[in-house]
């Protein structure tokens, strides 16, 4: 998988032949088979895997016990801890869901939606206890995800900065926007 990972990401998802793969692990293309069914199989798995992973790390934080503020603050920390992790397999989540069949497309929408829901839920017991602002959930979720998701093209771990520091910059100001006093105001 690691393989279709790397060539999925510089590639694309159809550019990438069964050739290509053989090539990339070192046996000839009707060996493959016997390992997957079809090129696509691949693409799913790599999807499934990330998406479970990233629901793995936010759930638990987003059901935690604390504040909308803080289990904000645990949900990107915790999704860009996760990108960090896995940036390609991050990006081929988000680009290659065109590629996907039908029934597997609409499949893995379900799954995203239920991810941007866990998102959707901190909005709005946030707005439900007054600490955030009356928002709406679901184009403030895209936001906020928007900007998670980009951090893969840009983010390198050798970098001067951990991704924990961005973690914090990104949550300190989405939670400003939709904070019903945002910290700027809190801090004059």
């Amino acid at each position: 998988m690691v393989a279709a990972v790397r060539l999925f990401r510089a590639r694309g998802y159809h550019a990438t032949s069964m050739q290509d793969l053989a090539e990339a692990v070192g046996i000839q293309r009707g060996s493959l088979y016997h390992y997957i069914t079809a090129k696509e199989d691949l693409l799913w798995a790599i999807m499934d895997r990330t998406i479970a992973r990233l629901g793995g790390a936010v759930e638990p934080v987003v059901k935690a016990r604390g504040t909308a503020v803080e289990r904000l603050r645990w949900a990107v920390a915790a999704h860009l801890e996760v990108a960090a992790a896995l940036p390609d397999e991050m990006t081929i989540l988000h680009v290659e869901l065109k590629s996907l069949s039908n029934p597997r497309r609409r499949q893995m929408v379900a799954l995203r939606d239920r991810y941007e829901e866990l998102f959707r839920t901190v909005i709005r017991d946030g707005i439900g206890t007054g600490e955030f602002r009356k928002i709406e959930p679901k184009g403030t979720v895209f936001a906020i995800l928007g900007a998670c998701n980009w951090f893969t093209q840009w983010y390198r771990p050798d970098g001067a900065q951990h991704h924990s520091v961005f973690a914090r910059i990104f949550a300190d100001l989405f939670i400003d926007g939709v904070q019903a006093t945002p910290m700027s105001e809190k801090r004059s």
